[in-house]
């Protein structure tokens, strides 16, 4: 099944590290090389949020290693710049990704870049080893009061 946003051949993407993917339960194969992912993250190097016309990013300060990643498949550690959300207009599909083919109502992507081999995001950017981005799949629950201090800013950035 192909993302609702990506239904035109023209949209499909080509390519070994495209987005999005349909992640494969029974494909999926255990490393066990696999060291733990370790996250740690500086709650005070949140500087703002924003809209950018189709979404709205949450930006961090990433001029020093305060809020960083390192571990699992990374061979080196990666700062954090940005987070984002995917969501539908509708509770059935709003994730980018899908897990045997099942969308989820949103995605969290964390968006990391590898400080150690670049000088900035920017230029991280081009590059296939730039970039980690860590994707979560999120479903209707219970309130999550992390999640409501950041829903309880988004009326301050209504418009781009």
């Amino acid at each position: 099944a192909v993302h609702p946003l990506w239904q035109s051949p023209l949209t499909i993407p080509g390519g070994t590290r495209q987005s999005p993917i349909n992640i494969q339960w029974r494909d999926s194969v255990y490393d066990p090389f696999l060291k733990p992912l370790k996250i740690s993250y500086d709650p005070t190097t949140c500087l703002h949020i924003w809209n950018n016309g189709y979404s709205f990013l949450v930006e961090f300060d990433d001029s020093t290693d305060r809020s960083i990643i390192v571990g699992g498949p990374l061979e080196n550690q990666y700062r954090l710049k940005q987070f984002h959300f995917h969501w539908g207009a509708i509770n059935d599909w709003g994730s980018e990704h899908t897990v045997d083919s099942k969308f989820y109502p949103a995605e969290l992507h964390l968006v990391h870049w590898n400080a150690v081999e670049y000088p900035s995001f920017e230029e991280a950017v081009m590059e296939g080893n730039g970039l980690a981005v860590i994707g979560v799949f999120l479903k209707l629950g219970a309130r999550h009061e992390g999640l409501q201090t950041l829903v309880d800013a988004l009326p301050a950035v209504r418009h781009k």
